[in-house]
């Protein structure tokens, strides 16, 4: 029991392993790893919020294209859409970027984001009464403006938590992008571990790259959660009436105690 104990502690956790390639974890995987997930996600949420305006669109000519890109890029699984966009697309970009497969793995990224989170925003935008633009249009506003200033906001505000949520799928995904042949100094967390995992002959640098995603997604998720329940409550902290009903019950209750 106890040899089967050392076995499986030397090749998860070695810590002389994991502090060998600690360095090059700071250094050079989480820094890649933060790149490609921001990079991406600006990108995403720009091509999905266009995405959204044409799937909300009274226009079947911008319905139908915005239709089409979501339910493709949804529908392949990311690692066909990363080699599909890093190999189909490596000419064009080694006579603008040479030979730096980098701006391909946040392209790819990005095409992938912006199809969930334009599905987001539709959602959103969709979940504003639509009372709210017929009075806007009663005062006088265009549909354009309604939509920019009343709809569209507060669509945005209601799909904040999805946004982090998409956020986290996104960092997970960038592992994918080592498929593209990443030069030593661009390599993110998956990579470098997977590196000094080979070298070490154990699976300890793996194990604190994994440490090193948990690090940053388990927090977002805490955050994600607590948005949810703050916007689902308005803004009431926990454990706070939550309409106006039960707080004249609670009043109620707490005169006739006393």
């Amino acid at each position: 029991m106890i040899e089967w104990f050392d076995r499986l502690r030397a090749t998860f956790l070695d810590w002389g392993a994991m502090g060998d390639v600690l360095p090059s974890m700071f250094a050079t995987g989480l820094k890649n790893t933060l790149i490609l997930s921001l990079a991406a996600t600006v990108l995403g949420v720009l091509l999905g919020m266009v995405l959204a305006i044409m799937g909300v669109s009274r226009s079947r000519w911008l319905r139908v294209p915005a239709r089409l890109y979501t339910d493709a890029f949804r529908g392949l699984p990311a690692i066909v859409t990363i080699l599909l966009i890093g190999q189909g697309f490596a000419s064009v970009s080694r006579s603008v970027f040479g030979t730096n497969p980098y701006p391909l793995g946040i392209l790819a990224l990005s095409l992938i984001a912006a199809a969930y989170i334009g599905e987001i925003f539709r959602a959103g935008i969709l979940a504003v009464d639509r009372g709210q633009l017929e009075a806007c249009r009663a005062l006088g506003m265009s549909y354009r403006r309604g939509m920019r200033l009343i709809v569209v906001s507060q669509g945005v505000r209601r799909v904040l938590p999805a946004l982090v949520n998409q956020f986290i799928a996104i960092v997970k995904d960038s592992s994918l992008v080592y498929f593209l042949g990443l030069l030593t100094e661009q390599r993110e967390l998956f990579r470098v571990g997977q590196d000094a995992a080979v070298v070490s002959g154990n699976l300890s640098p793996l194990v604190l790259a994994g440490l090193f995603y948990l690090v940053i997604t388990v927090p977002l998720t805490h955050i994600v959660n607590l948005m949810d329940e703050r916007f689902r409550n308005g803004g009431r902290p926990t454990g706070q009436p939550q309409s106006g009903l039960e707080e004249v019950t609670e009043l109620n209750l707490a005169t006739e105690r006393g």
